[in-house]
């Protein structure tokens, strides 16, 4: 009976540990794609410091899920305890590591509200002045998604306009509809944007179409941070057991 109990937590170690290594294949792979994607994010990761550590932190978790697992899946097989113990070690330092983080995401999580991004808006960004990383990045994600300010183009009537442009009222350029949303994108009609005609201009927030974009993936990569933390606990549970039975 003893001899069936410890080949069954293996094997359900062995299982475990596999979807660990693919959970780190796909934390990998989207790391991945984040710093490479061709269609803005790159521009805006590069543009971003915070979400440029973000990113290689992501990548660098991956790889470590990805090495985990398949270090699991061999000392379950192969019932080395020396490996084991490695495993239960490492797999507690990123365990508590992910708890810390998403933790601290949890407390800071009004820093990412509506009021928050309207305010840091308005006191830096400085309209068509590519020069600066924070106007740069918030062109960047006005063009990419099609969208003006935050809120709508209203959030930069408080914002200086350039004292060289003669036509340019609220409405910066990057709010102008394009027929290809890109930076390389033909205008549809520059001057009666920068004028003030409401349609040749983007009058959604971004706020709220980044939020609808992304509200389905943000659920997603909640349930699968849970279900990680959840695989990784009963992993280091099968592996404490199958290190005492191992003779």
């Amino acid at each position: 009976m003893e001899g069936d109990c410890l080949s069954c937590m293996k094997y359900l170690m062995f299982l475990f540990n596999f979807f660990i290594f693919l959970g780190g294949a796909c934390l990998l792979g989207l790391g991945i794609w984040v710093i490479v994607d061709p269609t803005g994010f790159r521009e805006i990761v590069a543009a971003n410091p915070l979400l440029f550590t973000g990113a290689y932190i992501m990548l660098a978790m991956g790889a470590m899920l990805f090495l985990l697992g398949f270090l699991g899946c061999c000392g379950a097989i192969r019932e080395n305890k020396c490996l084991l113990l490695f495993f239960f070690m490492f797999i507690l330092l990123i365990f508590l590591a992910e708890l810390s983080a998403a933790i601290l995401a949890f407390i800071f999580r009004e820093n990412l509200t509506r009021e928050f991004f309207t305010k840091e808006l308005k006191k830096h960004y400085q309209r068509n002045n590519d020069t600066d990383v924070f106007s740069s990045t918030w062109n960047s994600v006005m063009i990419t998604f099609a969208c003006c300010g935050v809120n709508g183009p209203e959030d930069f009537e408080a914002i200086p306009h350039l004292p060289y442009s003669s036509l340019e009222k609220a409405t910066p350029e990057a709010c102008c509809q394009r027929e290809l949303q890109s930076r390389e994108g033909m205008f549809v009609n520059k001057e009666a944007c920068l004028t003030g005609i409401e349609r040749f201009q983007n009058r959604q927030g971004c706020y709220t179409v980044i939020l609808n974009s992304f509200e389905t993936y943000v659920y997603l990569a909640g349930a699968l941070a849970i279900g990680v933390l959840a695989i990784e606990l009963f992993a280091m549970i099968f592996a404490m057991c199958l290190f005492r039975g191992i003779q």
